[in-house]
């Protein structure tokens, strides 16, 4: 009997406890990393076939390992080419049918990973093999969030600090600073953000940027680390919040490609805000 099928009976709780987890991270670690010229490959590598249907079914199982998280994962890659998957941007070079095609591999290759202790050693092989002959070895490298990497982690890093407001002091008085400064220039930034997009598709950041993007949501809506309540999010201050918030982590990200007036004019509102990011002042 497969080795697997042995521990297939493990009930798995966390992620930390998974016992395929540096597979899993090697995977979900390569996604920002998928390049425009991998999606055809990964395309023409993904097949179907009743037995692999079967594999997906066991793989995608109620029962699998962490079967939930594997759906978020799958939500995830969906928002990072959702402009693929689109096909309308003018910059975009992969077909959406292929990037359709591609991205059922990469499917696959989660699910499988996440899946391992109940699949055969077979059923594994072959959902894995698209994303095994672009990437035959797991990496751990994080994705290219610019020169000012750091900064663009500490501002994510303090977005569930506005997620425990409602029990925290600091978080609300930040909070309702960042409400104040949404409405300082408004047209300007918008203008810049689009720049910044653009800084960041000629990068080859644009998949990082909807990382960003999306990993910033996430902070902000997760629940009250006090009460477990999740704040209500979808108020016009949230909003206007988490944009202005997200624009300034986005540009950060392309800060090499773009404007000093153009990143002041994103970040300063929010940075300036945050005692780790402030510039030092010159005259002390």
């Amino acid at each position: 009997m497969d080795r697997h099928l042995l521990k297939s009976r493990q009930v798995v709780m966390r992620l930390e406890e998974h016992p395929n987890l540096p597979e899993i991270l090697g995977v979900l670690a390569q996604l920002a990393h998928v390049s425009d010229a991998d999606l055809p490959r990964l395309a023409s590598g993904w097949c179907d076939s009743p037995a692999l249907a079967v594999a997906r079914d066991k793989a995608l199982d109620p029962d699998s390992p962490l079967v939930l998280e594997v759906l978020a994962a799958f939500d995830a890659v969906s928002a990072l080419f959702a402009d693929d998957l689109l096909g309308e941007a003018s910059y975009l070079t992969v077909e959406p049918a292929v990037a359709v095609r591609a991205l059922k591999a990469v499917r696959d290759a989660i699910a499988a990973a996440y899946a391992r202790p109940v699949l055969t050693r077979a059923e594994h092989a072959a959902l894995m093999r698209p994303w095994w002959s672009l990437y035959p070895r797991p990496t751990v490298g994080e994705p290219d969030l610019g020169e000012r990497a750091e900064q663009v982690k500490i501002l994510l890093a303090t977005l569930p600090l506005l997620a425990d407001r409602c029990h925290d002091a600091t978080g609300l008085a930040l909070f309702d600073a960042l409400v104040d400064r949404s409405f300082v220039a408004e047209s300007e930034r918008a203008e810049a953000v689009e720049s910044a997009f653009q800084a960041a598709v000629v990068t080859g950041r644009r998949r990082v940027w909807a990382l960003v993007r999306r990993s910033g949501t996430d902070g902000l809506s997760r629940a009250c680390a006090t009460c477990r309540a999740t704040v209500v999010h979808d108020d016009a201050e949230s909003r206007r919040v988490l944009d202005l918030c997200l624009d300034a982590a986005c540009a950060l990200l392309v800060t090499d490609a773009m404007p000093d007036s153009s990143t002041d004019l994103l970040t300063r509102p929010v940075t300036s805000l945050l005692p780790r990011q402030r510039e030092p002042d010159p005259s002390s």
